[in-house]
C-alpha cells in the first residue's frame, strides 16, 4: 500500500462530518490493505498515533523542508521503517542524521502526502477517526459486529493488533483478547460533570466520590514476583517507576490489574506541580537520581483482575470491595459514598484545598468500560478562564482546509505593552466560528496569507478555559496552558482590558 492512499484517505475522511461516511471509507482502505502488519500501521496512523510512539521529532524539526515529489512512491512499510530509523538516532551527529532523515522522507512525499505526514509528526492529525469510528471501521473491513471488535480492542489495549487480527482471522482470531496479566487493557474514561449536583443527578441516588489526583495515572500488572507498569497511552514504563513497582509486590497477592495514580509529594503531603511527576517518565531519565531527589507516591483507586479472577463486569462496588482488601488505606485514594450533594461539595472542596484537581463521581452498579469514556465515571474539576490576544493564526487542514484554525494565545505585559505568547489551541471552534475568524484574522493579517503561520495585528480578544498552567521551556514567558479551548471571542473588550502575564504567573505560583 503506497502512503498516498493513506493521505487521500485521511482527506477524505477529514472532509465528512459524517460518521457512517467516516467509517465506510476507513474500512474501504483497510480492506485493500491485504498485509497484517500494514493494517497495524494504517490503524494506528488514522488514529493520530505512531507504532512507535515517540521518534523525537515535532514541530521546529518540520518547519523546512524540501519541495515536494511530482508523483507518490513511498509505501506504508518503508515510510514506517523511516519513523523507527529517525527513533533510533543516538550520539554525537544524532541531530544531523535525523534531519537528513525527515529530509529524504519529505523529499520522496507528494505535497498531499507531506501534510499528512507534517500533521503525524506534530501530534494534529485531526481526520475524525477516533478509537470509536476506527473500531467500527475495522469491523466493518472484517465484517464483524462492531460490539464483538470494541470488546476485544478494550481488553486488548491494542486496537491496531485487534485490526490486523480481525482482518486475517476472523472472530475466531478475536477471542484471544481476553484480560490477560502482562497486556495492557484500555483504560475507562470519564465523562465531564458540571458540578457534584449533576453528577448526583446523572447517577442517581449514592455515588462513590474519589479524589481526583494531579499525578499521572498508571496500570499496574503483577503476576507473582514480575510487576509491569503503563501509562494512561499503555507505554510499558516499569524501568522508570520501581516504586510502583515496589508498592504493587508489597500487596498480599500473586496476579493483579489494577488502576492507580503514582504522582510526586511534598513533605506536607500537597501534590508538586503535574510536570515533576511527569517527569519521571521520562525516557532519558536516570531513575537512581530521580527517586532520590523526588520519590513518587502510589495510590491505587480500581482493580481489574485478582488471583484468576476477572472483575471489568463486575459492579464498581464490589471491584472497590476486593481493592479495599488487598491495599493498605494509605495506598488507596480519598472516597466518601453519598446521594447528599452538601457532602459531595464540602468533599471536592476539601479535595482542592489539598491540592488536587477535583472528584471523580462513580456509579456503585456500573462495570467497568474498558477503552471507553464511560456514562458510569463523571469528573468534577474547577475550569480556569482567561481573556487573552491572538497573536496569530495557522492555516486548517482536511476539513478545515481553507480556514485560518490554530489560534496563538497571548498574554498582556504592561510593563512592555506587549504581549507573551502562552500556547495555541484549535479546540472547541464550531463551523460558524472557524467561518468568522477565517474573515477576521483576514483582515488583521500583518503578514502574507500564502504562508503557514499567519501573523496577526493584537487585537482579537479570546476567551479561554484551560485546565491549568505549566512551565514551559518552548515559549517566552516560560509556562503554558494545559487543554487550551475556545469559549467565545470577548469583541466587547480592546486587548488592553486582556489579562495580563502577571495574573497567569499568579496562577502558575497558586498551584
Amino acid at each position: 500500500m503506497l502512503l498516498g492512499d493513506v493521505a487521500a484517505a485521511s482527506l477524505d475522511v477529514t472532509a465528512t462530518s459524517s460518521r457512517l461516511a467516516k467509517v465506510g471509507r476507513i474500512a474501504d482502505l483497510l480492506a485493500s490493505a491485504g498485509d497484517p502488519a500494514v493494517v497495524r500501521i494504517v490503524v494506528s496512523w488514522l488514529s493520530g498515533e505512531l507504532p512507535q510512539r515517540q521518534i523525537g521529532v515535532g514541530w521546529a524539526a518540520l518547519r523546512t523542508l524540501p519541495d515536494p515529489a511530482a508523483q507518490p512512491s513511498l509505501t506504508v512499510p518503508e515510510v514506517d521503517a523511516t519513523f523507527t530509523d529517525i527513533g533510533a538516532v543516538a550520539g554525537k551527529g544524532s541531530q544531523t542524521r535525523r534531519a537528513a532523515l525527515i529530509a529524504g522522507l519529505f523529499a520522496a512525499a507528494t505535497q498531499s502526502e507531506q501534510l499528512f505526514l507534517r500533521r503525524l509528526l506534530g501530534g494534529e492529525l485531526r481526520q475524525g477517526a477516533l478509537a470509536g469510528v476506527m473500531a467500527d471501521a475495522v469491523a466493518a473491513a472484517a465484517g464483524l459486529p462492531a460490539a464483538v471488535v470494541r470488546r476485544a480492542a478494550m481488553l486488548g489495549g491494542d486496537l491496531p493488533a485487534v485490526a490486523a487480527a480481525a482482518l486475517t482471522g476472523g472472530a475466531g482470531a478475536l477471542g484471544e483478547f481476553t484480560p490477560r496479566v502482562g497486556r495492557p487493557v484500555g483504560p475507562m474514561l470519564a465523562q465531564t460533570a458540571t458540578g457534584v449536583a449533576d453528577a448526583l443527578e446523572r447517577l442517581g441516588g449514592d455515588a462513590i466520590f474519589e479524589a481526583k489526583l494531579d499525578g499521572a495515572r498508571v496500570q499496574i500488572h503483577r503476576s507473582g514476583d514480575a510487576v509491569t507498569v503503563y501509562t494512561r497511552s499503555l507505554e510499558d514504563v516499569t524501568a522508570r517507576l520501581p516504586e510502583v513497582v515496589e508498592a504493587a509486590l508489597a500487596l498480599p497477592v500473586t496476579d493483579l490489574i489494577a488502576d492507580g495514580e503514582a504522582i510526586a509529594l511534598r513533605t506536607d503531603r500537597r501534590p508538586h506541580r503535574f510536570q515533576v511527576t511527569a517527569s519521571r517518565f521520562g525516557r532519558s531519565v536516570d531513575v537512581a537520581t530521580a527517586r532520590a531527589e523526588q520519590p513518587l507516591s502510589v495510590f491505587f483507586f480500581d482493580i481489574l483482575h485478582l488471583d484468576g479472577v476477572d472483575l471489568l463486569d463486575e459492579p464498581t462496588h464490589a471491584r472497590v470491595s476486593a481493592l479495599d482488601t488487598i491495599v493498605p488505606e494509605q495506598h488507596r485514594v480519598d472516597r466518601i459514598v453519598t446521594a447528599d450533594a452538601v457532602a459531595a461539595q464540602r468533599f471536592l472542596e476539601a479535595t482542592l484545598a489539598a491540592g488536587h484537581e477535583g472528584v471523580l463521581a462513580k456509579s456503585p452498579a456500573s462495570p467497568y468500560e474498558a477503552g471507553r469514556r464511560g456514562s458510569g465515571w463523571l469528573k468534577v474539576k474547577p475550569v480556569h478562564t482567561l481573556d487573552l490576544v491572538v497573536l496569530a493564526v495557522e492555516w486548517g487542514s482536511g476539513r478545515r482546509t481553507g480556514k485560518l484554525s490554530n489560534i496563538h494565545l497571548g498574554a498582556r505585559d504592561p510593563r512592555t505593552g506587549g504581549f507573551v505568547m502562552l500556547g495555541k489551541t484549535f479546540k472547541g471552534m464550531t463551523d460558524a466560528m472557524l467561518e468568522w475568524q477565517t474573515a477576521r484574522f483576514t483582515e488583521l493579517a500583518t503578514g502574507p496569507l500564502d504562508q503557514y503561520v499567519v501573523p496577526l495585528q493584537p487585537e482579537q480578544v479570546v476567551e479561554i478555559a484551560f485546565d491549568g498552567v505549566q512551565a514551559s521551556s518552548r515559549y517566552p514567558g516560560g509556562m503554558a496552558l494545559r487543554f487550551a479551548r475556545v469559549l467565545r471571542y470577548r469583541d466587547d473588550k480592546g486587548p488592553a482590558e486582556a489579562d495580563t502575564i502577571d495574573t497567569v504567573r499568579a496562577l502558575y505560583e497558586r498551584d
